[in-house]
């Protein structure tokens, strides 16, 4: 590689093509103060500039092969560079002001829905509780404790079927339980 010395644009940019970390140090410092100045009237505002432009230089040490000192100034080039990344950046950038902005919902769930969870997780409770030990058992076993049915027989000491046989009956009046509640309280509401 040449020694770099106080070259001319192209000559520098001939280097940088060549994988001339310093050429190209040289030619970023040389135009860096311009080019944030023109990205910075174009996106308005100059951290956007700076990324603009930071964008705007990656793309000239990668693409820097693309370079042909065909007679273009390399600051034409090169601006005109910053120019498109300033101009695709503002595309992208969908900027929207404080006073125009919708205020979101708060997702968390308010003190209405925590007291009807609480008051649901209490029916559930009260309708397991009412179950007949066996089934409360199963149940508790599969659901709560997450065993399979298998496992769960063991436990017990019964057939598979018959485990699956509590677990439906358990689920039948736990709903029917519920669903009397559900019920009730449609009716309140009316």
């Amino acid at each position: 590689m040449a020694v770099i010395d106080e070259d001319d644009d192209e000559s520098l940019m001939a280097e940088t093509a060549a994988g001339n970390r310093t050429a190209f140090d040289r030619l970023t410092r040389r135009h860096l103060r311009r080019s944030l100045a023109l990205a910075h009237r174009v996106v308005g505002n100059a951290s956007d500039a700076e990324e603009v432009v930071q964008d705007a230089f990656l793309q000239i040490w990668t693409h820097a092969d693309r370079w042909r000192g065909d007679g273009t100034r390399f600051s034409t080039w090169l601006y005109r560079i910053v120019v498109n990344r300033a101009i695709d950046y503002r595309r992208r950038k969908s900027f929207q002001s404080l006073d125009d902005a919708v205020e979101m919902a708060d997702p968390a769930v308010g003190a209405d829905g925590l007291l009807a969870e609480r008051q649901l997780s209490a029916a559930v409770d009260a309708a397991i509780a009412a179950l007949p030990e066996r089934q409360r058992a199963a149940l508790s076993l599969c659901y709560y404790q997450e065993m399979s049915c298998a496992e769960a027989s063991e436990v017990l000491h019964v057939s598979v079927s018959a485990m699956e046989s509590l677990l439906v009956r358990a689920r039948r009046m736990v709903r029917t339980r519920l669903n009397s509640l559900i019920r009730q309280k449609d009716g309140d509401e009316k």
